[in-house]
């Protein structure tokens, strides 16, 4: 394997590790949507 294609290799492994790592932090750290309790509290109609 030639000096360039190693370089390339490692280039592109540390990006997709980063790019992974800052996705899964988000995923870690973004807190959850306030979703209502019921079905009926998804209607926009009052009954």
């Amino acid at each position: 394997m030639g000096t360039s294609a190693l370089i390339t290799m490692i280039v592109v492994q540390v990006t997709v590790t980063a790019i992974t790592g800052y996705f899964f932090y988000k995923v870690l750290t973004t807190p959850p949507k306030p979703e209502p309790d019921s079905f009926s509290e998804n209607d926009d109609e009052p009954r």
